[in-house]
């Protein structure tokens, strides 16, 4: 079980008993990296999301070699998902259905 830094999920999840929203219920889970914690959302939460079948993983990792970068996956099959963007903290990302909106990463903290 892994727990998100944020999930998006239905309203009428959150009205379930219980204090967690299953994996299957997420349209979109968001983790933020620490330096601690990068290659544990870099692989083993990008695995077990896309084993769950969560739509949309969006990564924000401002420990990236090289640059801070925003990648969202999507697609998942297999337990494995598709790169579906990365951009460079600064650039705008495009959030597609059910959520069709842009996110300006200008204003993420780079680590």
């Amino acid at each position: 079980m892994f727990i998100p830094d944020l999930v998006v999920a239905p309203e009428a999840v959150l009205n379930e008993p219980g204090h967690y929203i299953p994996a299957t219920a997420a349209e979109l889970v968001v983790e933020i990296t620490a330096k601690s914690n990068a290659n544990h959302d870099r692989v083993e939460k990008l695995h077990g999301y896309a084993t769950a079948g969560v739509p949309l993983y969006l990564l924000l990792d401002s420990w990236h070699t090289g640059r801070p970068t925003a990648t969202l996956y999507g697609e998942p099959k297999n337990g494995m998902y598709r790169v579906l963007d990365t951009v460079k903290y600064g650039e705008e990302l495009r959030l597609p259905a059910p959520f069709d909106l842009t996110i300006d990463t200008s204003e993420f903290p780079a680590g």
